[in-house]
């Protein structure tokens, strides 16, 4: 499949709708082929920049979506007008409608256990009819070769079309890029999106969503675990992106 997209710093963003990025995510998990989804905020695309296992991983990718608004509104100045944001959070909770619709088995790692609880009661008031294959929350620590082969087992004999991995970035992308061709699902890094859909932390709301500031409501309820990362990571997104679009724009004139 030929990806339609741009780099934005060293990030390679696919430029797609909604429908375009469920429709690839029904269909791969339908085969249960083995893929892995990106979804990338600013964070993501300024570490591609600092990490280079984290670039090749988000490059690897079948599919990296436009999570930050900021990311989206690039595309946007690339030329690829009309690009939404495609977050996490919002992906899930819309493949999941669909999964409950088609039949397909989904399953979530990552997180702790208190949260895969509360997150699976949720969902099964939201979707009554969601077969969810299994839960896994990992411990913080890196895997012994058994366990990782264990639950790569449970995983594959769940029957899961989808696996929606929340290890955080960029812990969860290098887990993806690892373990594809081993887990017969897609996999999707989504990020906070268990804490989200849990309750355990509150989302934005849906005005603050739609005007690109969930990142500064964020800020707002966690100041100082986040001043410090919003503030680096912003300033340098600014920079080095407005440095890109005017070699773009310089490399256009002198075509």
């Amino acid at each position: 499949m030929l990806r339609k997209g741009q780099p934005v710093l060293e990030a390679f963003i696919d430029a797609l709708t909604w429908d375009e990025a469920l429709s690839r995510i029904v269909n791969w998990g339908a085969a249960r082929e083995s893929r892995y989804v990106c979804i990338c905020n600013v964070h993501s695309v300024v570490t591609t920049t600092q990490d280079i296992e984290f670039k090749i991983a988000v490059n690897n990718a079948d599919m990296a979506t436009a999570d930050g608004a900021p990311v989206a509104w690039a595309l946007r100045k690339l030329g690829h007008q009309g690009q939404e944001r495609i977050n996490g959070p919002d992906l899930m909770i819309k493949y999941l409608a669909e999964a409950e619709r088609r039949g397909q088995v989904v399953f979530f790692y990552g997180s702790t256990e208190s949260t895969l609880g509360q997150l699976e009661k949720t969902l099964r008031q939201q979707f009554p009819k969601l077969r969810i294959g299994g839960m896994h929350a990992p411990p913080f620590r890196p895997l012994t070769k058994e366990e990782d082969d264990q639950i790569v087992r449970r995983i594959n004999d769940s029957g899961a079309s989808v696996v929606f991995v929340g290890l955080g970035c960029p812990k969860q992308e290098k887990w993806m890029a690892e373990h594809r061709d081993r887990i017969h699902a897609v996999m999707i890094g989504v990020g906070a999106a268990f804490d989200y859909h849990s309750g355990v932390v509150k989302r934005a709301p849906l005005w603050w969503q739609r005007h690109g500031l969930e990142w500064l409501y964020r800020l707002a309820s966690e100041p100082r675990r986040l001043f410090k990362r919003y503030a680096v990571t912003n300033t340098l997104f600014v920079l080095a992106f407005t440095r890109q679009l005017l070699n773009t724009k310089l490399q256009f004139n002198n075509a």
